[in-house]
């Protein structure tokens, strides 16, 4: 195992460098979602159309199919009863530990919320409203992740969501494991759905008997949970389309190696998950080579993280740190750790893409991921150059407020009629006209 992960060791003086780096990154974007002209594309809109048309009989029939749970309608949703007992199955330590990482994050989030910022002057204004109904998409295949559901659901309330309904896949033992079930007791969300996948998806979005449509969907999911998203936008609101988690770690000769690699394997242990080095050390893109196989050894999810590492993952040796930058723009990692000593903070003022940054050697993505207070869901596969981490300003809309008074107008009309009738919109132009002639 150990020395085929060489190949994951390429330097700016071999032939097809910047070839092999694009292809590293094109292979995380490409895992993203499925091509929609794909089989896999084809029977994702297949699964959504028939839950559209065929309501919970056709989320039981796919329930059963892919999670091998049979399940009807009523039997979606978990009772409240059941919410209550997984919370008290929780240990004292764990939930004092779950109830600090919910203050964190709420504490974070109400301080860069802008939606208790409404303002009005002058005729004009703006009025910020929170989404009525959210939809939060929990993954539950590899292992139980309740950090997604702090996540995702503490900024949505933080932002006035009233109505938030949690799915995940029935996986633990034909319903959904109880650390979820506790966060989501904690957090007072009593809608939880033992449902996932592309079914789930679509309930969300198109509504059935027993699963009320929402507003927008969030949350991460595999490839065929981010392909059905992408189809049913337009119809909500979706967070975005996020593909395997990823770290880009940026790190020069005065880098820990064996933390370097530690914060590397913490993300191909996802299975699917990407971990990039970019250096312009060659000592150091060695001695993290051999940490990581080192290291690999102890790892009880070794063979997936062998696999993403061989698959999603490099360590890429630059000839200076200018150099490094510009790729690790273009790379527009998910998360982006930055351990340059001294020079990590110069470093980071020069990253303008990047989901989340973490700065300094006692910064490891794990404080995002549980802790710190900004949400771990973050734009992935390259969509950090466009897109930013869900907040609480993700669950408001803004409504433009306008209002006039005959004065205002009287001093406009004639600009205005001027414009619509270049457009030869005459109806707009009357519009205005008949007011100035009562």
């Amino acid at each position: 195992m150990s020395s085929e992960l060489n190949d994951i060791l390429i330097s700016y003086q071999d032939q097809g460098f910047e070839e092999r780096l694009a292809c590293l990154r094109s292979k995380v974007c490409e895992a993203a979602t499925f091509n929609p002209r794909s089989k896999e594309g084809r029977r994702v809109a297949e699964i959504i159309d028939e839950v559209e048309a065929r309501g919970d009989e056709a989320v039981a029939e796919y329930t059963k199919e892919f999670d091998r749970v049979e399940l009807h309608g009523e039997q979606f949703r978990i009772s409240d009863e059941v919410l209550a007992q997984a919370h008290r199955g929780v240990n004292a330590e764990l939930l004092a530990s779950v109830r600090q990482a919910i203050e964190n994050v709420k504490s974070y989030q109400a301080k860069i919320f802008v939606g208790n910022r409404s303002q009005f002057s002058d005729g004009t204004g703006i009025k910020y409203t929170p989404i009525r109904r959210v939809g939060v998409c929990v993954p539950g295949a590899s292992a139980p992740l309740p950090s997604t559901v702090i996540m995702t659901v503490v900024p949505a309330q933080v932002a006035g969501v009233q109505e938030i309904a949690v799915v995940s896949p029935p996986r633990f033992e034909g319903t959904i494991h109880p650390i979820i079930l506790a966060v989501c007791y904690e957090l007072g969300v009593k809608e939880v759905y033992r449902i996932g996948g592309v079914q789930a998806v679509a309930a969300l979005a198109n509504g059935t008997k027993n699963v009320p449509r929402v507003d927008k969907i969030v949350g991460p999911g595999n490839m065929w949970v981010q392909t059905a998203k992408r189809i049913v936008f337009g119809q909500v609101a979706i967070d975005s389309v996020a593909g395997p988690s990823e770290i880009l770690v940026i790190a020069n000769k005065e880098a820990n190696p064996a933390w370097v690699a530690a914060d590397m394997l913490s993300q191909a242990e996802h299975d699917p998950g990407g971990a990039v080095l970019f250096t312009d050390s060659q000592q150091l893109a060695k001695d993290v080579l051999g940490e990581l196989k080192r290291q690999l050894q102890r790892l009880s999810r070794a063979t997936e993280a062998a696999r993403c590492l061989r698959e999603y993952s490099g360590i890429a040796v630059f000839s200076d740190m200018s150099s490094v930058i510009h790729w690790a723009n273009e790379f527009a990692s998910e998360h982006l750790q930055i351990q340059c000593g001294s020079l990590s903070r110069e470093v980071a003022a020069q990253i303008h893409t990047a989901g989340a940054l973490f700065v300094g050697p006692y910064t490891p993505v794990a404080t995002g991921d549980y802790w710190a207070g900004p949400s771990h869901t973050l734009p992935t596969g390259g969509s950090a150059r466009f897109s930013s981490a869900l907040t609480s300003n993700d669950f408001v809309k803004s409504i433009s407020l306008i209002e006039y008074s005959a004065e205002q107008l009287a001093a406009s009309a004639d600009d205005i009629i001027r414009l619509a009738q270049v457009e030869g919109l005459d109806a707009h132009a009357r519009s205005v006209r008949i007011r100035q002639q009562d």
